[in-house]
C-alpha cells in the first residue's frame, strides 16, 4: 500500500489496514449470521433486525467482543435472542405503547450517560465527533420507537423494542465490565492526564 501511495504516512496506513481487517472479518461473519437465521427459519427476521438495528447501533456504539469466534456468537445470541423474545411477546396496543415509553424513558437515560460507548481500539475522541454521535443516537432511537408504535405488526414492532432495550444495554459500564471492555475515550485521557 505505501509503495503505491507514498503520501499516505504511517498512521493512515494503521487505520486503513485496521479497516480492511474489520470489512474482512465482518462481510463473512454477516454472511455466517443470515444463513444461521434461514437454517433455523428466521432468516428475514434476522436481516429485519439487523438493518433495523443498525443506525442506532452505529451511532451509540457499544462493547465488541475481543475474537471473531466471540464477536460471531456474540451477534447470532444478539440478533437471534431478540427474535426469540419477541416471538414470545404478546402485547395489546396499551402495553405495547406502555414498553415503548419505558424504553425511550431508558435510552435516553442511557444515551445521554454513556454514548457514544467507544472502544480502546476505535476511541472517539473529538470532542465534536461525541457530541454529533451523541445527537445521531437520540434521533436513532426516537425514530426506532416510533416506527415500532406505527409498525401493525407484532413480530417487526417487537423486535425493534427488544433490540433497542438490548443495544441501550450494551452501551453501560456494567456490559463493559461483563465483556472486559474500557470506553477507548476513558482510557486515552487516562494517558493524556498521565504524560502531562
Amino acid at each position: 500500500m505505501k509503495k503505491k501511495m507514498p503520501e499516505i504516512d504511517d498512521e493512515q496506513a494503521e487505520i486503513i489496514t485496521y479497516g480492511l481487517q474489520m470489512i474482512i472479518g465482518e462481510i463473512p461473519k454477516l454472511f455466517l449470521i443470515f444463513a444461521v437465521g434461514f437454517l433455523f427459519g428466521v432468516g428475514w427476521y434476522m436481516i429485519f433486525a439487523y438493518f433495523a438495528m443498525l443506525p442506532y447501533r452505529a451511532m451509540s456504539g457499544g462493547f465488541h467482543l475481543k475474537t471473531h469466534l466471540g464477536c460471531l456468537i456474540g451477534t447470532v445470541l444478539f440478533y437471534y435472542g431478540n427474535i426469540i423474545i419477541s416471538s414470545l411477546l404478546y402485547l395489546d396496543n396499551l402495553q405495547k405503547y406502555i414498553l415503548i415509553g419505558l424504553t425511550l424513558i431508558f435510552g435516553v437515560l442511557m444515551v445521554s450517560m454513556y454514548a457514544p460507548a467507544d472502544t480502546e481500539n476505535v476511541p472517539i475522541l473529538s470532542k465534536r465527533e461525541r457530541k454529533r454521535k451523541k445527537i445521531l443516537s437520540y434521533c436513532a432511537l426516537i425514530i426506532t420507537l416510533v416506527v415500532s408504535a406505527i409498525v401493525p405488526d407484532r413480530m417487526l414492532s417487537n423486535i425493534l423494542i427488544i433490540g433497542t432495550i438490548i443495544q441501550s444495554i450494551s452501551i453501560t459500564k456494567l456490559a463493559y465490565k461483563i465483556t472486559k471492555n474500557k470506553y477507548g475515550y476513558e482510557v486515552y485521557a487516562e494517558e493524556l492526564e498521565n504524560n502531562t
